[in-house]
């Protein structure tokens, strides 16, 4: 059982109530474990996976997981630490992304042991009545204590009605699953609570909730999203994704090892030990970058990959193989910002300003200080982070 709950515990950042998980597990050999996915993208990241790696330790442990596919609630969409209204999606966008999460989700999980469900079975039976004895269930007050939606009603910003039966329908999903553990970010943490609310009042054993820590993105800083641009995609190649497992600090290295790693706790603190010995944290990360890659493509591509790396970043630094690209500036220079971006190394001018401050923009080597630089004509080699580079010609 101390073994169980260690395992239970490696990077968890919250169980509620975490008296009853002991004696929950004591009083029923096989728990179901649900966790639940909306299908908002076509691509799961690593940030993603935080949580499905969890469920994965949980099947080691003999339980049941349920990975629940939101595709009625992504009609609704998360408000969960959003300050404006999402976009809704229609219905055949969701059938088309939720088609991707089932073939992504088990390069992590044993499909013999997942239960994969749609909450839409029971919603799209519950009906209008139905929806509104649910929505019964929970007043407007208790709503704005949330801290999302409490910002932006004292911000005069928009809240629409349908947000606000999110985390109702979220709720029910664990009451329609009989569900013994929830497993979510910790920007969830109101709708979990929720759903235990609803299991009570069903007469059901309310569930524990267990909270993850949002993963940090490639910059260390915000969590990992595609909106940002820095992702690891599970659906990224061998080559893509082992250059940017390698190119995370050494710090965030070890949170990254102990919230995606397989490898056992005991194993974990043996490495510490070693970097704490003289060891060079690069020979960790290079062992951590072949088993990620390892588990989304296969050993050979993993170790392809790792050669691929070392000839390309370590003896030089600067690809060979980088883009040429051409780019006018109509009056002589452009700005900085713009260039980027029209080259592709950056999502928009604003994330091109923001790497600039955060110092992760170069030309021809060195650093660049100033976001609002202007180039003027001629060529130079530009590098944005450690993977991207391009040679790019204002004309």
């Amino acid at each position: 059982m101390e073994e169980q709950i260690a395992e239970i515990e490696r990077g968890v950042e919250e169980i509620v109530p975490e008296s009853e998980l002991v004696e929950r597990l004591e009083n029923k050999p096989q728990l179901r474990i649900k966790a639940g996915f909306d299908p908002t993208a076509p691509d799961l990241h690593l940030g993603h996976t935080v949580l499905i790696n969890k469920m994965r330790q949980f099947q080691e442990l003999g339980h049941k997981v349920v990975f629940l596919i939101g595709d009625f609630t992504a009609m609704i969409g998360d408000p969960s630490g959003k300050s404006a209204t999402r976009p809704p999606l229609t219905r055949e966008q969701i059938e088309v992304n939720a088609a991707t999460y089932k073939e992504q989700v088990f390069k992590i999980l044993d499909p013999e042991r997942t239960e994969v469900r749609y909450n839409s079975e029971w919603f799209d039976k519950m009906g209008a009545d139905g929806m509104v004895r649910l929505a019964a269930q929970h007043t407007v007050a208790r709503m704005l204590e949330r801290d999302d939606f409490s910002k932006r009603f004292k911000g005069e910003r928009p809240i629409s009605i349908h947000e606000f039966l999110y985390p109702l329908v979220q709720g029910y999903d664990s009451v329609a699953l009989k569900s013994d553990i929830e497993l979510g970010g910790t920007d969830q943490k109101f709708n979990l609570l929720v759903g235990r609310e609803l299991q009570k009042r069903e007469g059901q054993l309310p569930q524990i909730i267990l909270t993850m820590p949002l993963l940090e993105g490639l910059d260390g800083v915000q969590k990992m999203s595609k909106s940002l641009d820095n992702t690891i995609g599970v659906t990224d190649s061998a080559n893509e994704m082992f250059g940017k497992v390698m190119s995370i600090s050494d710090k965030l290295m070890w949170r990254y090892i102990e919230l995606l790693s397989f490898r056992a706790l005991n194993d974990v603190a043996k490495m510490h030990q070693q970097v704490d010995d003289g060891a060079n944290p690069r020979d960790i990360k290079f062992d951590f970058a072949l088993e990620i890659v390892e588990r989304f493509h296969d050993r050979a591509s993993a170790e392809s990959a790792m050669q691929d790396f070392m000839q390309r970043f370590q003896k030089g630094g600067i690809p060979d193989d980088m883009p040429d690209v051409e780019i006018g500036a109509e009056k002589g220079s452009i700005p900085l910002a713009n260039l980027l971006k029209d080259a592709g190394l950056c999502q928009s001018t604003s994330d091109a300003m923001r790497m600039v401050k955060q110092g992760a923009v170069r030309i021809d080597g060195e650093r660049v200080e100033d976001p609002k630089l202007m180039i003027n004509t001629g060529v130079g080699v530009y590098q944005v982070g450690k993977r991207k580079f391009a040679r790019i010609t204002v004309v």
